[in-house]
């Protein structure tokens, strides 16, 4: 990607991150939040990844997809904008998968050691 889209995927996440705490959907719990975006380079549309931490997924989505006409104008707002990007929501599982690989770790840490008697 250039620097260009790069700032801009930057700034738009800051901007998402922002509108998404004045939603009011009942779907979109508090513990949502915007981990990445990916913006193309035509500006049209923008890939936003969230967290969800505690909530329905599936629910999040609905009340984000509802909500994305409200949320592109408030970012287009905040970014002074005439249009900006048209939201695509998606979870983002790398959290998921990391909590999931500290949680295996740990249990491998956590197992006893077999001695050579006990194989005896």
């Amino acid at each position: 990607m250039n620097n260009r889209i790069d700032r801009i995927s930057s700034e738009y996440h800051h901007a998402m991150a922002n509108a998404l705490r004045t939603v009011k959907d009942p779907r979109v719990t508090g513990m949502t939040s915007v981990t990445r975006c990916e913006v193309t380079g035509d500006l049209r549309h923008a890939k936003v990844y969230i967290s969800v931490l505690g909530g329905d997924e599936k629910e999040v989505l609905k009340g984000l997809k509802a909500a994305s006409g409200y949320l592109r104008r408030e970012t287009a707002s905040m970014l002074a904008l005439r249009a900006a990007p048209e939201p695509t929501f998606h979870i983002d599982e790398s959290i998921k998968r990391g909590a999931d690989l500290l949680q295996k770790l740990h249990q491998i840490g956590q197992k006893p050691d077999r001695s050579p008697e006990a194989d005896a």
